[in-house]
């Protein structure tokens, strides 16, 4: 079994995946370096966006055109809901315009037309998407991947991220933190000793790694904190409360019901926060926003300078600024210990970013990495170390946040501290709280409060068959085991008499196993739907082709072409073209009038050729101008010169 598991890694290329709230990444290692593989698009990141409406979805660019016109179709910052309950992301799903509820096993759910998808089903749609761009890239087939997610997500966060990898029919080798990730590509082909700070400010997510690099290729972290609640959205979001109140102040209208206003204001936030990195300020105008009670059109304009977006975002700059000091503190370092800083995520390109970043460390951070392809760069590293193309380069990564069992008053007995190197396991022995206890319950949960209730809970199981006896005499013990990716599995034993039971803890997702499957079986279904819509699109190109072939030719050679030969071919142009005008042609049906003009038109040049001058060949004109309308194209598909 091991050695078919190796066999299968080792046949099939790993990826590297950064699962981004506002964009996604894929890389791969070649010839040593890692590599960005660019999309199906051309470009080297894709935004974590899905539409879906009835049996049609699109992923990425293609998605994000549409969130103007159907906001209620178009899901994005997928990433700050998954793994999590609705009870705890509850006033930012209520923001979003796509309809969100909480499930009844209170996890969140995005309803789209009606049908309910859990966050990890919307994150597996688009890592599908990167898998077979991916594949279209490199000529193979892809079935294993590295993911990262934020250093501060939980047990529940990553057993979700790897449940998405799963839908998408990828087996997640490992799960591994952003900065970290990031630490590798800034290290990659470097030997130095060196003590180093990456600062995460992604689009969703915040994230402070404190690592140790050695100059024999050993990667150490020595501590992270964060706030998986805190990205560079929350900075559109101040953008978009001061357009909203600028606007209802000139016009006395409240514009935060509008949906589609909405978008259009989400959409010129997020434009001018990236302006106002490059400039002092910005004008905002946004036509025709809505209409007046007199029926007037209005508009929105108003200017907005980057010392007033700073100073919106102040408090948004001290919640930065606080994981960042506690980072360095739990590392045992001084700020004038570290030796570089290094810069990761969109939203660091914000100046105020960079000035908090210099005045905490007196000193500029480094730009040797791209903020947005970095962490799939060192995704790739990883995968490239499990597939065996990287050598002497070991990495250890820490546990985030301290993983403790609830005891007796309620409290959360420590089992691993945060920051504790990973793998790690760890062992302690309870016993029972009454006499003749046949049963203990074993509530596991991650967090830094005293009291188990203030912290996550990442699941619970019940110990069963304990033999009577008087208060305090069984001895069970339990064993906490995280792994390489920071995911927990937990057992237990009762000891006394050599019993031993051993429970996976179940519920640590809002997932189960059932659902997976089935989410895949969904996932194949919208590609089968999508193949065959793409089936049904080509051959309506390819008759329209041959329409317009036959009428260029009529245009351009009539005068050669017998006029009762061009009234059979104005009925095929006729017939063509309102086979194409149905709505509910089927492919079989369209394929059918091809063969059939195909036909007519080879009969035309037989009849041509048996003429005594050189006739054109009616079927190869009508190819030759079918060619001509094509266009540019990407492997012979057309490219909509409007798209």
């Amino acid at each position: 079994m091991t050695f078919t598991i190796l066999l299968d890694i080792f046949m099939s290329k790993i990826i590297g995946i950064d699962l981004g709230t506002t964009n996604s990444c894929v890389a791969h290692m070649t010839g040593g370096k890692s590599e960005i593989i660019a999309n199906a698009e051309g470009d080297r990141t894709t935004p974590s966006i899905l539409y879906i409406k009835w049996d049609e979805m699109l992923v990425g660019k293609l998605a994000k055109n549409k969130a103007i016109l159907e906001p209620k179709n178009v899901i994005y910052e997928v990433k700050r809901f998954i793994g999590m309950k609705y009870a705890e992301v509850k006033k930012e799903a209520e923001a979003m315009p796509y309809d969100t509820k909480a499930g009844k096993d209170g996890w969140v759910l995005i309803v789209v037309d009606g049908k309910e998808y859990k966050p990890e089903q919307i994150s597996a749609f688009i890592l599908t998407k990167l898998k077979e761009d991916a594949e279209k890239y490199l000529g193979t087939s892809v079935s294993h991947a590295v993911i990262t997610v934020p250093a501060y997500f939980n047990d529940s966060q990553r057993n979700a991220t790897k449940a998405a990898g799963e839908i998408a029919g990828l087996k997640v080798d490992r799960i591994i933190n952003e900065p970290t990730a990031a630490s590798l590509s800034y290290g990659e082909g470097e030997n130095k000793d060196e003590k180093i700070c990456v600062f995460d400010l992604g689009g969703g997510t915040f994230d402070v790694t404190v690592l140790e690099i050695g100059s024999e290729g050993t990667f150490q972290v020595l501590s992270t904190s964060g706030d998986t609640h805190l990205g560079g959205a929350n900075f559109d979001e101040m953008i978009i409360d001061h357009m909203l109140k600028d606007f209802n102040d000139k016009e006395n209208i409240d514009l935060s019901g509008n949906a589609m206003a909405m978008q259009r204001i989400k959409t010129e936030a997020e434009n001018a926060k990236k302006q106002l990195s490059m400039t002092e300020r910005v004008d905002i105008t946004i036509p025709f926003i809505t209409t007046a009670e007199d029926g007037t059109p209005r508009n929105l304009d108003m200017t907005l300078t980057r010392a007033q977006f700073e100073n919106m975002s102040k408090n948004l700059l001290e919640r930065c600024k606080k994981p960042l000091l506690q980072a360095i503190k739990d590392a045992n370092l001084d700020k004038n210990d570290i030796n570089e800083v290094i810069l990761v995520g969109g939203s660091t390109r914000m100046p105020s970013i960079k000035k908090l970043v210099s005045d905490v460390f007196g000193k500029e951070a480094k730009a040797t990495v791209n903020p947005d392809e970095s962490v799939a760069a060192g995704a790739a590293i990883q995968a490239g170390i499990i597939q065996g193309d990287v050598k002497d380069i070991l990495l250890l990564d820490v546990t985030p946040l301290s993983l403790a069992v609830e005891v007796e008053g309620g409290l959360a007995h420590v089992m691993i501290a945060r920051n504790t190197t990973i793998p790690a396991k760890k062992s302690n022995t309870y016993t029972t709280a009454a006499d003749n206890q046949a049963a203990v319950t074993i509530h596991v949960t991650q967090g830094e409060r005293e009291f188990a209730r203030d912290n996550k809970s990442l699941g619970q199981f019940n110990l069963e068959g304990i033999p009577a006896m008087r208060r305090g005499q069984p001895q069970i013990e339990v064993t906490f085991d995280i792994d390489a990716n920071g995911i927990l599995q937990v057992s237990a034993k009762e000891k006394s008499t050599g019993k031993e039971q051993t429970v996976k803890i179940q519920g640590a997702t809002g997932i189960s196993d059932e659902e997976i499957a089935a989410a895949k079986a969904d996932a194949e279904k919208f590609a089968e739907e999508d193949k065959k819509k793409r089936e049904l699109v080509e051959a309506r190109n390819r008759l329209e082709s041959l329409a317009y072939g036959l009428q260029s030719m009529i245009d351009e050679q009539g005068e050669k072409i017998p006029e009762e030969e061009q009234e059979k071919m104005r009925k095929m142009i006729e017939e063509a073209n309102e086979l194409k005008a149905k709505e509910d042609a089927s492919k079989e049906e369209i394929e059918e009038k091809i063969q059939e003009i195909t036909k007519e038109t080879e009969e035309l040049a037989k009849k041509f050729q048996a003429a005594a001058q050189p006739q054109p060949n009616p079927a190869d004109m009508v190819e030759d101008h079918a060619n001509d309308n094509k266009g540019d194209t990407v492997d012979g598909e057309v490219i909509d010169a409007d798209s």
